[in-house]
């Protein structure tokens, strides 16, 4: 018996239109969409969970504002370049000028960690907060904000999985099929969920925390290498990847795990000077 989920939610929150009397936007209609809005809340919630890290750690609470701004920019720009360079360059650089046109939609996660990285080594650097420090409690926030953005991604009807037979498979109505495809969307929200409360339960309970490097080194080894394990029930996003042995999700996890392993044996050999150090 199938039992095929027909899955057809609208994008938009709800719509409103402007009044006309008011400047320079008025008559527009204003419709914001899950996608941003649930971008949004993950935000919001990682800035409250570092909130009562800051507060447990008695850290000066007054830089988290600054680091906000940081990681959102950080984010936002390596997600969209990102995605610019790794899946369709050749338009890109033909076509710089639609780099900015981030609201066309493009962006990848792989770039939104390489941004992430660089712009908390900037802020450590500015603020002479230790790099570990402020990335193995990110890692955590990392694999949260997952749960978010791949939940947007489902009520989008984007990043599909492949077709399947299985009973929970999902319709995808916006694309006009009529077959059931992986909820591959909902595969990594839920494992990215699966990650964050482990990340979240070792830093907590554990002296992980106190280890330079495990938590961030854990965090990549578990978010990418489930990225490659979960990428083969997905479609390819673009038509290049057709025909190769990993998609480009996959190639560009490989790194992100290696280096993951190498934090890890970082951290395990680093240990006595860091228990020392605390």
């Amino acid at each position: 018996m199938e039992l095929f989920i027909n899955w057809n939610p609208n994008p938009i929150v709800f719509q409103l239109k402007i009044p006309e009397a008011i400047p320079l936007i008025g008559g527009d209609v204003l419709a914001p969409r899950w996608y941003g809005m649930l971008f949004a809340l993950a935000i919001v919630v990682g800035y409250w969970i570092m909130g009562k890290v800051f507060k447990r750690e008695k850290k000066d609470p007054e830089i988290m504002d600054n680091m906000l701004v940081y990681m959102v920019l950080g984010t936002i720009v390596g997600a969209r370049v990102g995605h610019c360079l790794f899946y369709e360059p050749a338009y890109y650089l033909s076509h710089p000028i639609s780099i900015l046109k981030i609201w066309e939609g493009g962006l990848a996660s792989h770039g939104a960690g390489i941004g992430i990285l660089f712009s908390f080594y900037l802020f450590s650097r500015k603020y002479k907060m230790d790099f570990f420090w402020i990335m193995d409690r990110m890692a955590m926030l990392i694999a949260l904000s997952g749960l978010f953005i791949r939940t947007g991604n489902l009520i989008n009807s984007e990043i599909c999985g492949k077709p399947t037979d299985l009973s929970f498979g999902f319709i995808f109505e916006a694309l006009g099929e009529d077959f059931a495809r992986h909820p591959s969307q909902l595969y990594e929200a839920a494992g990215y969920s699966v990650i964050f409360v482990i990340l979240l339960l070792l830093y907590v309970y554990t002296n992980a925390g106190n280890l330079r490097g495990m938590l961030v080194g854990l965090g990549l080894v578990l978010v990418f290498g489930f990225r490659i394990a979960i990428e083969f029930t997905k479609e390819v996003q673009v038509d290049f990847e057709k025909g190769m042995i990993l998609d480009m999700g996959q190639w560009l996890s490989v790194p992100f795990v290696l280096g993951g392993i190498a934090l890890i044996y970082y951290s395990l050999t680093n240990r006595k000077k860091d228990e020392k150090a605390i």
